[in-house]
């Protein structure tokens, strides 16, 4: 398979990775961005592992989550008990 920056494939060796796009190509490796949120960088030598994939099954994981403030609850003061 030819790997071009902008393709998207799947691992065959790795399903549970999903669906890939490349994002970086050079001579010894390849960068790709997995819908399972994880960018990996790929040997040349296994780009024969790759299989070309359907260009809409890619749904990247957003790089920004909104956060979600959680709301602090009071704390109960201590009583002190008098000493006797």
């Amino acid at each position: 398979m030819i790997v071009k920056r902008g393709n998207v494939v799947s691992h065959s060796g790795a399903m549970e990775w999903g669906v890939g796009k490349v994002v970086e190509v050079s001579p010894l490796k390849a960068t790709i961005h997995f819908s399972d949120g994880i960018i990996r960088k790929i040997a040349s030598s296994h780009y024969t592992i790759l299989q070309p994939a359907d260009p809409d099954s890619f749904v990247p994981i957003p790089d920004i989550v909104p956060a979600v403030k959680a709301r602090a609850t009071p704390r109960k003061k201590a009583v002190k008990q008098p000493v006797v």
